[in-house]
């Protein structure tokens, strides 16, 4: 071996590698290829087995739910958004009434979810210990089952009480485009609506029901030109248990 620590001669390289770098076992090589498919097998173990666990706990879930047809479901949201304006005008106004529908939904949502999760054997009452937790199955699991697209979460806190949900496919804006900027007709009013707000409603509703308090925005839209949707998700409260107020009122 060397003075700076390389070796000098292929003969001197020893046969194992490192336990406590590569994992428990000390492995034999024979060849670089083997040495590859290590390198390969160690990078997948990095994955957090929550995350391959939700992925695949949401592809179940939306396996067995009755399927819509994409471009009603996205028609008829377009037809309430449109009444919406015509009734509102204000789209600050439509936004918080987005947001309202969105928290009913929420509330049901969460029990039809918690059901189909439970008779699937999923366990989500031990598995989310904690807001990460909670965001892994919102994103990877509510999103696929009830909308059949894939997200992702990240960008949380350095306290862990906030993060953010990605996604790419957005069924509910197939067919739109918002007015450009300067345009004279409301143009640039319409450039405030939130299209897509009914989806901050519906996990602050779900949220809610297992007793997490929590502020929701829509920060991303495609739809303004932005490379990704993202929701933004902070928690204020955890709140006692028992149904929300909401809930119980219907």
């Amino acid at each position: 071996k060397a003075r700076n620590g390389s070796y000098t001669n292929a003969n001197d390289i020893p046969r194992t590698i490192d336990a406590a770098t590569y994992g428990p076992k000390e492995v034999s090589l024979t060849d670089d290829r083997e040495k590859l498919k290590l390198i390969n097998v160690s990078l997948r173990a990095q994955e957090p087995m929550a995350t391959s666990k939700c992925s695949q706990a949401g592809q179940q879930l939306w396996a067995k739910m009755p399927k819509a047809n994409a471009e009603l479901f996205a028609l008829t949201y377009g037809s309430l958004v449109t009444e919406l304006v015509r009734d509102h005008e204000d789209p600050i106004e439509v936004n918080k009434q987005l947001d309202k529908i969105g928290k009913s939904i929420g509330v049901r949502c969460v029990d039809e979810f918690l059901a189909k999760a439970d008779v699937a054997g999923l366990g989500l009452a031990s598995q989310c210990q904690s807001l990460r937790d909670t965001a892994e199955v919102v994103a990877r699991m509510g999103f696929r089952m009830f909308l059949g697209v894939g997200a992702e979460c990240g960008a949380f806190s350095q306290d862990q009480k906030s993060f953010s949900i990605y996604f790419h496919d957005n069924p509910l804006s197939t067919f739109v485009e918002l007015p450009p900027a300067g345009d004279d007709q409301m143009g640039d009013d319409l450039r405030k609506l939130k299209y897509s707000n009914i989806y901050c409603g519906i996990i602050r509703g779900a949220l809610e029901q297992v007793n997490l308090k929590v502020d929701v925005t829509l920060v991303q839209c495609t739809l303004k030109g932005d490379e990704v949707n993202e929701i933004r998700v902070e928690l204020k409260e955890v709140l006692a248990d028992g149904a929300g107020d909401d809930y119980k009122e219907e």
